[in-house]
């Protein structure tokens, strides 16, 4: 495999960008080497700029559902270029992804459109503070929610590859009103909730982590989480900007029966766009300007031609319950693939699998926290990652990653997934 003109782009990207990428897990620092720049993707495959194709298992980072250039979202994104780029005025498309939102997602009853799931997020705990006059939060260790100042105590994803779960930059101010606590730590929940009572706004958390690799809630989690919530006036606040529109057609919440008080959303609702989005129960989100005083604004929200794009995704998924059917399949079958590949060549690391997510651990032990997410060996890992990487199939580059399904998978992309990965285990044990 050659990657001469990756190496000759990255090596030109580091002289005009930090680090050369614009986002760090890109960097390729965790699994050793330099980045492949991509030229194209189709259907379950990317091109870099060398001529290699990879069967790939990021779907950036989770919106492809249906493939990478899907012919319906680009058709609805054709078109809507033809009536203009951005007007930064209200549209009817705006209207109609709102409605259609509200219509799927269990806590939704109003929406705000943004640009990001970051703004999602920072808008999000801006208005729980603004609903309940109070100023702490609580996150998990370990649960990533963007690069917003609140979020950037031990936080997952990049923040863990690169050591720095403490991002300088955050002043001592924020970090006082963030709250950490163990993810699948009820009593660590309580605990802080009693030492600081009626001083927290809400609680945040992936519902089915994605940021420190593929973590799921412990049995009765959710559910503890939401009678503390009830019990203390605090707002609960599942950021579902991976699993929402993926784990099912209504996010996480609607498959494991947990109503929150808001839900941040991206990624999907753009089918690949950048876009985001934070809704909630009605009289939460009218504390939104201008029908409240929680001022939260953005030129480019609501764009249209992302509008148009998550508006084909979504009536899509909408109308086709297969697509869940087709996707729960294959991660159950690449799953248990790969455990038997494990199992043959007596291996025992972990693999977490909710639907068309997973993320395989180089741990021998469970993995239901960021401590236990911790254990995995890192190196064996960047060896696994590159092992599967010659052999063309293209994973995220980091340990503390998901994986994301998509329904361009067909049977034989996933006999491919599986001998590789035979393969790679074979190699990197040798």
């Amino acid at each position: 495999m050659t990657t001469k003109n990756s190496q000759e782009l990255f090596d030109k990207a580091k002289n005009y960008i930090p680090g050369g990428v614009n986002s760090p897990v890109r960097a390729f620092r965790a699994v050793g080497g330099n980045p492949l720049f991509i030229k194209s993707a189709k259907g379950a495959y990317l091109y870099d700029e060398d001529g290699n194709a990879f069967i790939e298992l990021i779907n950036s980072w989770g919106p492809m559902i249906l493939g990478h250039a899907n012919e319906l979202v680009e058709k609805a994104v054709a078109d809507a270029i033809q009536l203009g780029f951005s007007y930064g005025a209200p549209t009817r498309r705006e209207v109609e992804m709102a409605e259609l939102i509200t219509s799927i997602v269990p806590s939704v009853e109003k929406v705000r459109m943004v640009n990001s799931g970051t703004e999602a997020t920072m808008s999000a705990i801006r208005v729980a503070r603004g609903y309940t006059g109070r100023d702490k939060i609580i996150k998990f260790e370990g649960c990533y929610h963007g690069h917003g100042d609140s979020f950037l105590i031990a936080a997952g994803s990049g923040a863990i590859t690169f050591g720095h779960p403490d991002s300088p930059g955050v002043t001592k101010g924020v970090a006082k009103d963030t709250l950490t606590a163990p993810y699948n730590d009820l009593t660590a929940v309580q605990t802080l909730v009693d030492a600081n009572k009626d001083q927290i706004a809400c609680i945040i958390l992936e519902p089915v982590v994605g940021n420190m690799g593929l973590v799921k809630p412990a049995e009765g989690f959710l559910e503890g989480l939401r009678q503390i919530c009830d019990k203390e006036g605090i707002v609960l606040i599942f950021d579902e900007v991976m699993t929402g529109f993926r784990l099912a057609k209504g996010g996480f919440q609607e498959r494991c029966g947990v109503t929150p008080d808001m839900t941040t959303m991206g990624k999907i609702i753009g089918g690949g766009m950048p876009v985001g989005a934070y809704g909630g129960k009605k009289e939460i989100m009218d504390c939104v300007s201008p029908a409240g005083p929680v001022y939260q604004a953005g030129t480019l929200s609501g764009n249209p031609i992302a509008m148009a794009a998550g508006q084909a995704m979504l009536t899509y998924l909408n109308e086709h319950p297969e697509v869940y059917e087709r996707i729960e399949t294959v991660g159950n079958t690449l799953t248990s693939g790969i455990r038997a590949n494990m199992q043959k060549l007596g291996l025992n690391y972990t693999l977490n699998h909710v639907g068309s997510m997973f993320t395989l651990f180089f741990t021998e032990k469970p993995v239901n926290n960021f401590e236990d997410a911790k254990s995995s060996d890192t190196a064996l890992f960047g060896k696994f990652f590159n092992a599967m990487l010659k052999r063309g199939i293209y994973m995220a580059p980091s340990q503390y990653e998901a994986m994301f399904i998509s329904t361009a998978l067909t049977d034989e992309h996933v006999a491919q997934i599986l001998d590789a990965s035979y393969e790679s285990f074979k190699e990197i044990s040798a």
